[in-house]
C-alpha cells in the first residue's frame, strides 16, 4: 500500500489524514525500521507491507466506533504501537495508554513518543491483568490487537471501562473464539454490541472487529493473576 493508497483507503473509513500526520507515520515507520535491526519488533518491514498491515490495519477500528467521540483510549499489549499509536498520531485528541510487558517495547514507544512529540500518549510496562488490578473504569474504549484469546482479553480489560464504554477486539478469524467466551461475559459484565466482518484492501485478508459494551460494574475479583487465568479461562 503507497501513500496514496494508504490516503485513499482511510477516506473510505471516514479518516481525513493530514501532512503532519502523514510525516509523523513516516518517522515512526523509519525508526520501527531501525530498531527493528536490533531487536524483535515486527516480522513485517517493507513499506507497503507496514502501511496496509500495521498502520492501515490498526485504524480500521474506527470502522466500528467513531473514534473522533473517543477521549480516552487503552491498549492492552500493544507491542510495536498497534494500534495505539497509530491511533494517537491520527486522532491527537485521544488520551491514549500503551501497555506492554516487554520493557525493550516500553523503551522504543518511548523513543518513538518523544522524537515526534507525542502528547498525551502514557507508556506503562506491565503485564495486562497487573495493570487492570490498579486501573478501575478509567477508559471510554479499550482495545487489544490479536494478542491473546478473546476471552482473556475480555478479563484483562473488563474493570479498566468506563460503565457503557467498549472494549474492541481486533483479530482474523473469530467465531470459535467467540462462542468459547459466552461464560466470560457474563461474569464480566460486557455483551457484544456489534460484530464486523471485513477484507483488507489488496491483499483481501480476512478482519473481524468485535466491539463489547460494559453493561454494568466488574466484579472485584477481575481479573485474577496470570497463573490462575493461564490455567482456566471464564
Amino acid at each position: 500500500m503507497n501513500k496514496d493508497k494508504f490516503i485513499e483507503e482511510l477516506k473510505k473509513i471516514n479518516i481525513v489524514i493530514n501532512d503532519d500526520q502523514l510525516d509523523k507515520l513516516e518517522e515512526y515507520y523509519n525508526i520501527l525500521i531501525e530498531q527493528n535491526k536490533v531487536m524483535n519488533l515486527t516480522g513485517i518491514t517493507l513499506k507497503e507491507d507496514v502501511y496496509l498491515k500495521h498502520f492501515y490495519d490498526s485504524l480500521t477500528l474506527n470502522k466500528i466506533i467513531d473514534l473522533n467521540n473517543i477521549t480516552t483510549l487503552l491498549d492492552m499489549g500493544t507491542g510495536a504501537g498497534f494500534p495505539g499509536l497509530v491511533i494517537k498520531i491520527v486522532f491527537p485528541n485521544i488520551k491514549v495508554t500503551l501497555v506492554d510487558a516487554l520493557n525493550k517495547r516500553v523503551n522504543f514507544l518511548n523513543m518513538v513518543k518523544e522524537k515526534l512529540g507525542l502528547d498525551d500518549l502514557e507508556i506503562i510496562h506491565a503485564r495486562c491483568e497487573e495493570y487492570a488490578k490498579e486501573i478501575k473504569e478509567k477508559y471510554d474504549l479499550v482495545t487489544a490487537r490479536a494478542v491473546a484469546h478473546l476471552s482473556n482479553l475480555l478479563e484483562y480489560s473488563a474493570s479498566t471501562i468506563k460503565i457503557n464504554g467498549y472494549f474492541v477486539a481486533m483479530k482474523a478469524n473469530i467465531d470459535e473464539e467467540l462462542k468459547e467466551s459466552e461464560n466470560a461475559l457474563e461474569k464480566l459484565n460486557l455483551k457484544l454490541d456489534e460484530k464486523l466482518e471485513f477484507n483488507l484492501p489488496i491483499e483481501n485478508s480476512k478482519r473481524t472487529l468485535l466491539k463489547f459494551k460494559k453493561i454494568s460494574k466488574t466484579s472485584s475479583k477481575y481479573p485474577r493473576n496470570y497463573n490462575e487465568i493461564k490455567k482456566k479461562r471464564l
